[in-house]
């Protein structure tokens, strides 16, 4: 997960900084800092642990509210001085009851369409799956698009029905196949963002 001899814990006398982020979200999720002690132990436990600079001692985040951070990567900065841990915190992370230290609320979480984009196209790519996304493949460019079409027309029909959770399941179809269309024509979701955002300008 990381190499500890990369660290420089003598720079900050033995103590350097951890950002913590939420792997769903990618939001901050607060700062603390970590002797090679903490880190060791957080690396072994798969659970955050600081070392307090107040306390004099490890402690892991939790480990009193039962609010852990499960550890997904662990990464240091360019000059390793500082790391960059992933996590999925079992609940508020501040102890103040909040989802960060900062106040926020928990952001819509759009990370799981750089997931999907990533799975539509590992089955893409590999031929030998039986996969929907691969049948897709093999049907080709037109066929894909005739389903964003068809799935588009189910999305209007609910629109103006009264059933929401249809009307959610056909905007998940809509958005599923056209990823799979951006795909089939060599894009992806953040080429589309972009020509957005020159549009704001």
């Amino acid at each position: 997960m990381i190499d500890f001899t990369k660290i420089d814990f003598d720079k900050s006398n033995g103590l350097i900084p951890a950002i913590i982020q939420d792997k769903e979200t990618l939001q901050v999720l607060m700062l603390g800092y970590m002797n090679e002690d903490a880190l060791q132990k957080t690396v072994k436990e798969g659970k955050v642990t600081f070392y307090s600079r107040s306390k004099q001692r490890l402690w892991t985040k939790g480990e009193e509210s039962g609010n852990f951070l499960e550890i997904i990567s662990i990464k240091n900065d360019c000059d390793n001085d500082t790391l960059l841990i992933q996590v999925i915190p079992a609940g508020p992370t501040c102890h103040k009851g909040t989802y960060n230290c900062w106040g926020e609320d928990q952001s819509t979480n759009f990370c799981i369409l750089e997931q999907l984009e990533q799975t539509i196209t590992n089955r893409w790519e590999n031929e030998a799956t039986s996969s929907y996304v691969a049948s897709l493949k093999v049907a080709g460019t037109h066929k894909i698009a005739q389903k964003v079409g068809e799935e588009a027309v189910e999305v209007v029909i609910e629109a103006l029905r009264t059933d929401d959770s249809l009307f959610l399941e056909e905007n998940a179809d809509l958005l599923f196949h056209y990823l799979v269309l951006l795909k089939a024509k060599g894009f992806q979701l953040n080429d589309v963002l972009m020509v957005l955002k020159k549009r704001m300008k």
